[in-house]
């Protein structure tokens, strides 16, 4: 089935219908481009388009690692220069706004060097560039920021810069804390996001056309690296900048320094997963500030988490959530029932509306509508909460026991060994593949069998269909003859016909089970895990111990007749770190009234057949 906004009605005016309504006035300008002189010398590379009026406008204001244009051969026809930011400026500079697109400082055309993975220094930049744009006399004094992945959290950045002239950001598919979102998931390293990340930025920043070619994104042949700004007409300008890039930090070796939330790296205690997540700066977003939050179910290690985290921690009286079917940039569709892989709901279109009311100052509405919005598969329908989590949901607690069952009530105690089996993955068709940069087209179907190699626990039979919207929590007691290793614990749906649908997963570190309150600036509904050298802890040897960590978030359907499963695993071999390095590894999960390990899961409407 679609995903369109028509199914479920949830929306008063639906984002497609109000596109309609604000249809394109303008044709799509060729941009000027020049570079713009920060205060420490540095030269940022921008393209500017403008409507063709000669009127002021408010600015869409992106900020891009990707390239803000490629060069492109002299022959080449109908091909895209600004594949990383097309569909921006297509949906808004024809109807009315300004667009502004850098190449942040050690990319593109840019001069300077990349330091660190969201250099602090783009922050900076960021403010002076806005202070140029208010200057300019095609400026109303209003800015907005929007992109995907990096250019999200750019708009995060320069909306905690506390700029007078920033009104609404749009921070899409994006993290709030980089290492909890992204990169250490339950403080476990995804092993090849860095290797293949450092890849591509080698390609981008140095001009390795033939390592660009392996990423479908930027793989046109037609490329011919950063396209110079319109003064350097022999591209000299371009070059110097390019050359100059082979001093920007290594990714791996930087992501691997951070293994340790918030600690600085060595020798840089100006640099640390803290100074590159935008949660650190929360404090500075004016309340003023309209945002909206936007992730899908599929998207990464943690993005979804990131948006909610925003969307509960930032105060600000004007604030949207939208949460769909969807891996990281909305480029596929997620759903198994799906009528097709590209997605029918236009994000933009929902996006455009926002900006408009926030920075035109036109009545759209949007204000009248419900604050979040969410999509649950195998319903397939949207739904409009009054807030998030949805409230009240049912929920449902069950309980390890015999004959690895999950059950309501917490009867007979024992225990489940498990050797952990490193072979078991869960495979190249999973939300990791896409914040990998490849070109992922299907989600989870090969999951079936996969669970042979865990330790696998299923409920009764369900009575009526149950929806399941939210971050559901494991907590489980484990005893182990080594002092740290890793818990993966997957939720999966067994249908009535043997089929097994993945449908969320979550994982911890032993090492970092301690929990604490989540911080002011990362407000959360789910276990939090401080990740920190001073909360790390080496598990007792074989003395139980509670590991409670949450589930990444999800909206599914388990339809009547079917049961949901439980299966735990020590490793993902196919893309997180192996812990320990080396040897074998034994889990006993206990189970009990002394030791109640279970899963807790927000469902609505569930009640079980019974026997």
């Amino acid at each position: 089935m679609p995903d369109n906004d028509l199914r479920g009605n949830s929306w008063k005016v639906p984002p497609s219908l109000y596109l309609q309504r604000r249809p394109a006035t303008n044709g799509i300008p060729a941009p000027k481009s020049l570079y713009l002189t920060m205060q420490d010398g540095c030269r940022i590379a921008a393209d500017i388009y403008l409507p063709p009026e000669d009127k002021r406008y408010p600015t869409i204001f992106i900020q891009t690692p990707y390239y803000r244009r490629f060069a492109v051969a002299a022959e080449a026809q109908n091909v895209e220069a600004a594949p990383n930011i097309a569909k921006f400026r297509d949906m808004f500079v024809p109807r009315g706004y300004a667009m502004v697109v850098v190449d942040v400082r050690g990319t593109g055309a840019s001069f300077g060097n990349r330091d660190s993975f969201r250099s602090p220094r783009e922050r900076h930049d960021a403010v002076e560039i806005a202070d140029w744009i208010v200057s300019q006399p095609w400026s109303d004094g209003k800015i907005g920021a929007t992109g995907i992945s990096y250019l999200g959290a750019a708009s995060d950045f320069l909306a905690s810069t506390g700029h007078p002239a920033v009104k609404a950001i749009a921070p899409l598919f994006s993290v709030w804390d980089t290492y909890l979102d992204n990169y250490y998931p339950g403080g476990i390293l995804l092993t090849n996001l860095a290797a293949v990340y450092d890849t591509l930025m080698q390609a981008l920043d140095q001009d390795q056309r033939h390592l660009l070619k392996q990423f479908v994104y930027y793989s046109d042949p037609n490329f011919r690296g950063p396209r110079p700004v319109d003064d350097d007409c022999d591209g000299a300008q371009c070059k110097a900048a390019v050359a100059g890039h082979g001093e920007n930090f290594r990714m791996p070796e930087f992501m691997r320094g951070l293994s340790l939330r918030n600690e600085p790296l060595p020798g840089r205690p100006d640099l640390s997963s803290a100074s590159i997540s935008p949660s650190t700066y929360a404090s500075g977003v004016s309340e003023d500030v309209a945002v909206y939050s936007v992730s899908g179910w599929m998207d990464g290690a943690g993005y979804a988490n990131g948006a909610v985290g925003r969307y509960l921690t930032l105060p600000n009286r004007n604030k949207y959530l939208l949460l769909g079917p969807w891996d990281h940039g909305a480029r596929i569709n997620v759903s198994r029932w799906r009528a097709g892989e590209t997605p029918e709901f236009n994000i933009l279109a929902e996006i455009l509306r926002f900006f408009d009311e926030y920075l035109l100052g036109q009545d759209t509405g949007i204000k009248n509508e419900d604050p979040v919005h969410y999509f649950s598969m195998h319903d397939e329908r949207w739904h409009a909460p009054a807030a998030w989590p949805p409230v009240p949901p049912d929920e449902a607690q069950l309980f390890l026991g015999q004959d690895r069952t999950l059950s309501s009530g917490n009867k007979g105690s024992g225990e489940e060994k498990y050797e952990v089996d490193f072979n078991s993955g869960t495979g190249q068709f999973t939300r990791y593949e896409r914040i990998a940069a490849i070109d992922s087209r299907e989600y989870y179907t090969d999951w079936q069998g996969r669970d042979r190699l865990m330790m696998n626990f299923d409920s009764p039979v369900l009575a009526q269909a149950a929806e399941l919207t939210g971050n559901g929590t494991a907590s489980l007691w484990v005893a182990s003859d080594q002092p740290d290793f890793a818990v993966h614990a997957y939720i999966s749906e067994v249908l009535p016909d043997g089929q097994v649908f993945y449908v969320t997963e979550g994982l911890l570190r032993a090492l970092h089970r301690a929990e604490t309150p989540p911080p002011p600036n990362y407000r959360a509904t789910w276990p939090f895990h401080p990740c920190t050298r001073s909360a790390a802890k080496p598990m007792p040897i074989n003395e139980p111990q509670q590991l409670q960590f949450a589930l990444l978030p999800i909206s599914w359907t388990f339809q009547a007749g079917s049961r949901i499963r439980l299966s735990i695993a020590g490793t993902d071999k196919d893309h997180c770190e192996r812990i320990p390095a080396q040897g074998p590894v034994a889990i006993n999960v206990l189970r009990g009234e002394k030791y109640p390990s279970r899963i807790s899961l927000p469902l609505k409407g569930c009640q079980w057949k019974e026997k």
